[in-house]
């Protein structure tokens, strides 16, 4: 039966956000520069290692140097049968298990399973019941903020306390991740860790990358704890997982406009980008008259005012477009726009209202460009379908928070997240948190912890309701 009557710790929880928010702050702009594989983010790591281990759960790095932190489950057939983890071992220096063991020389298999209390090679347990995992990421884009992506994994953290102080054991295996490199990057692979759980990298992927200082990406790799050279070895079997959730800032107003705590996500964005190429003619910026010009950048402004006019008409509040990377050549100020080049974006629930989107538009844009004498020419970039969130987990989730008396509103997220590569491979669901001012990506980021206590919650008690209605 689901213990109704836990709750997590909202001071410890708080603490716990303080003190991560130390790793990279800048005194100056009181904002983060924890970008991934960063001097600042290994060290976090190291912190968040610390907390996991002091709870005396099985922390191994995997080889995309993703952190995973295991409860074990009461399910029948576990390889160790411990189903409380306050039964774990002492925690020693070896007790972190790191994915580059395997394929490690002269490494033996069945001492490496027995050295990690029931892990095979990979650091995983041999279990009966698939797991159900939780968390997110705690990379920050520069001068960030201290609530994307950190509070999904402290919050994962503060669950993992919560049962393990009250002794609360579950069916199911309990994992907490903490991704990597989920926030583009100087290595210029978002969604990093996610992806590679997911089998969406390779280790072709990786060859070559490097930073705008020249550092290889697979360097930095190993300096993270993982390992590049059996890179794919970090992707998980849909066999081994029973769910994923995680918890976000929405970084956005809808929750905060409407003062609801808690949004049970129903889907992640599409995304889809193209490359505009509008052509027309130089010419001598004096002796032309304006009756006489093929101006491309006049063309182009027109196109772009036409998309922001479109989307506003959009009947949907969950579909947005954005211009952005705008190249205008030859860009001299006597001398008539030839080319203008520049990205167009749009994103929304649904394909189709994606492309309703772009479709008005297209319309309007090769009017414009008749009309105009033009040339327009277009390339897609992305067309990345928008990814629904699991049934079960929102039903389950609506229902916690009803029971907990916690207001939640059903709404899509605007952005990507790790939960996008993880419903690839199991049921996956998100919650968001309302982000004060709609902030997000900027020293000004924050959540207030009400709203933010009230979340974990209700992620507490559907990890619980989960665990006892799936794997039936």
């Amino acid at each position: 039966m689901v213990m109704r009557s836990l709750r997590i710790n909202a001071d410890r929880l708080q603490n716990n956000i303080r003190e991560l928010g130390m790793f990279g702050l800048n005194e100056e702009t009181r904002g983060l520069d924890r970008t991934t594989f960063t001097e600042a983010e290994l060290a976090a790591r190291q912190w968040l290692k610390s907390k996991l281990l002091a709870l005396q759960l099985k922390v191994r790095v995997d080889e995309a140097a993703n952190i995973w932190a295991t409860r074990r489950g009461a399910g029948q057939g576990n390889a160790s049968g411990v189903s409380d983890a306050m039964e774990y071992p002492e925690v020693s220096g070896d007790s972190e298990v790191s994915g580059n063991m395997a394929g490690v020389e002269g490494s033996d298999p069945s001492r490496d399973s027995a050295a990690a209390g029931g892990f095979g090679v990979s650091g995983r347990a041999h279990r009966s019941l698939p797991v159900i995992a939780f968390g997110s990421h705690i990379d920050t884009v520069p001068n960030g903020g201290k609530y994307d992506g950190a509070l999904g994994v402290l919050l994962a953290l503060e669950v993992m306390t919560v049962l393990v102080e009250n002794k609360t054991s579950t069916r199911h295996p309990l994992e907490l991740v903490s991704f990597s490199a989920e926030e583009p990057n100087p290595f210029g692979l978002s969604t990093f860790g996610s992806r590679a759980v997911a089998g969406k990298l390779s280790r072709s992927d990786l060859t070559g990358v490097r930073n705008e200082r020249g550092e290889l990406l697979t360097e930095a790799l190993l300096l993270a704890g993982g390992d590049p050279e059996h890179f794919g070895n970090c992707r998980r079997a849909p066999a081994e997982l029973a769910a994923y959730l995680e918890v976000h800032i929405e970084q956005g107003k809808r929750l905060l406009d409407r003062d609801i705590p808690v949004g049970i996500v129903t889907a992640i964005t599409g995304i889809y980008r193209e490359e505009i190429t509008v052509t027309g003619e130089a010419n001598h910026a004096g002796t032309t008259l304006m009756a006489d010009r093929k101006d491309a950048l006049m063309g182009a402004s027109e196109m772009m005012l036409a998309f922001e006019a479109v989307c506003r008409k959009h009947p949907a509040d969950e579909a947005v477009g954005t211009i952005g990377r705008i190249c205008n050549e030859p860009n001299a100020a006597n001398i008539i726009p030839e080319k203008v080049v520049f990205h167009l974006e749009a994103r929304g629930e649904t394909r189709q209202r994606i492309q309703e989107l772009i479709e008005a538009w297209g319309e309007q844009a090769q009017a414009i460009a008749g009309r105009r004498g033009l040339l327009l020419e277009r390339r897609l970039i992305l067309d990345q379908a928008p990814q629904p969130m699991d049934a079960l987990i929102m039903d389950v989730s609506a229902v916690q928070a009803e029971a907990l008396g916690i207001s939640a509103l059903h709404l899509g997220s605007m952005a990507g997240h790790d939960a996008t590569h993880m419903a690839s491979l199991t049921r996956a669901g998100m919650l968001f948190v309302p982000s004060l001012g709609g902030k997000s990506h900027c020293p000004e980021e924050e959540s207030r912890i009400a709203d933010i206590e009230k979340a974990g919650n209700v992620l507490l008690q559907s990890i619980l309701a989960l665990d006892e209605q799936l794997s039936r």
